[in-house]
């Protein structure tokens, strides 16, 4: 509960009132990105709202809508009894937590990450173990280091291998040869698999990856919602999709109802807007897409500037890492650049970079186009002094 020194500059900046260039913004409705208020009110507007029928996986309306956009999105045959809704992709994990864990129990989860898992995890009495990803330079891309997710996984307590495909923030995407040793590494120490693919449809340069939705064998549980297939963060909608074996399949969807009827948090309007929401979505997937690929572009162009800096290429997601020159400590370019410049970056720290030999700073695609043109001189102004 304690605040560390770029969140309270952030406060004090935020309590002066003063303006800043926010490039950590990750909600695309502060970002220029939102949605019609129109279509939305549409939505929101079905006639089932008018009554409640509450059902532990969701409403099959919604569900098979699901199902329908992994099926023209992704190739996947999912079916939608196998669907689970939730009202975000923190409560499917904290769900899966209790499907899967005991109080004391651990999950096998990546670095660099998010920091949500960990704080997920110790909410539901639950440990991490962490294994890496490894900047690979000269293939440039960061790959997993099976020997590290070999000695997470044998910690007896290990109960799931938790996955970000892509890997927020670093974009990385399992390849081919990566998802079946992954799948193959599961299968044989009897674990399953929980892969988050909300920023799956945020790829780069065109690309294709393939979903976990796909998988035939082993125990696999999908992660998606709204929050970033529809950049709608504020309809909350997310889902498990439960893949794998037939006899798993069935054993964990049965009693994934039993934790999901405890709780009905899914709201009615939200799931009776789910298929047209999901049906508008590509749109708007588009017009973030080229926000993405704009910012990345002029975060590239910074870079080369300098000898010093180097953009991380991504693979999908919305966020841009930069590797900073040795000897800079990122916390203190992060607030000086908040307190001397108006401008908002994270430190690398933040998301367990710490873990790469250098320091970086993330920035959010998603940030208006201004925002990056206004903020480059004051970021090379900042790291001058620093």
């Amino acid at each position: 509960m304690t605040p560390n020194r770029w969140t309270r500059a952030l406060r004090e900046a935020r309590a002066e009132g003063r303006a800043l260039l926010d490039l950590a913004v990750s909600n695309p409705t502060a970002a220029g990105l939102s949605w019609d208020a129109g279509t939305l009110a549409a939505a929101l507007a079905a006639p089932e709202i008018a009554r409640y029928d509450p059902n532990p996986r969701g409403s099959p309306a919604a569900r098979e809508a699901v199902a329908a956009f992994y099926a023209e999105t992704h190739g996947a045959r999912v079916d939608p009894a196998e669907i689970h809704l939730t009202a975000s992709t923190s409560e499917a994990y904290a769900w899966l937590l209790k499907l899967l864990c005991e109080p004391g129990d651990a999950v096998a989860m990546p670095v660099p990450s998010y920091p949500l898992i960990p704080f997920l995890c110790r909410m539901e009495n639950t440990d991490t173990r962490e294994y890496a990803l490894v900047r690979d330079d000269a293939r440039e891309r960061w790959t997993p280091d099976f020997d590290s997710l070999a000695r997470a996984a044998d910690d007896p307590r290990v109960k799931a291998i938790f996955c970000v495909n892509p890997n927020n923030p670093t974009g990385s995407v399992f390849s081919a040869e990566e998802r079946a040793r992954l799948e193959a590494f599961a299968r044989e120490r009897g674990l399953p698999l929980v892969v988050d693919e909300v920023f799956l449809e945020y790829m780069c340069d065109g690309a294709a990856a393939e979903s976990f939705a796909t998988a035939e064998g082993g125990s696999v549980f999908v992660l998606g919602g709204l929050s970033k297939t529809a950049a709608l963060p504020q309809i909350k909608a997310g889902w498990i999709l439960t893949r794998g074996d037939a006899d798993f399949r069935r054993e964990a969807t049965r009693r994934l109802d039993f934790v999901a009827d405890t709780f009905l948090s899914v709201s009615t309007p939200a799931q009776a807007a789910l298929p047209a929401l999901l049906r508008d979505a590509p749109a708007v997937r588009e017009r973030v897409r080229a926000r993405l690929d704009a910012n990345e572009a002029r975060l590239a162009a910074w870079c080369a500037r300098s000898r010093d800096l180097k953009l991380l290429r991504r693979e999908g997601g919305w966020y841009g890492v930069v590797r900073l020159p040795r000897g800079v400590e990122e916390e203190s370019l992060a607030t000086d650049l908040l307190r001397r410049e108006g401008v908002v970056a994270h430190p690398g720290y933040f998301y367990d970079l710490e873990c790469a030999p250098a320091p970086h700073l993330v920035f959010s695609l998603l940030a208006p186009e201004a925002a990056f043109d206004a903020a480059f001189p004051r970021l090379d102004a900042a790291l001058l002094r620093n």
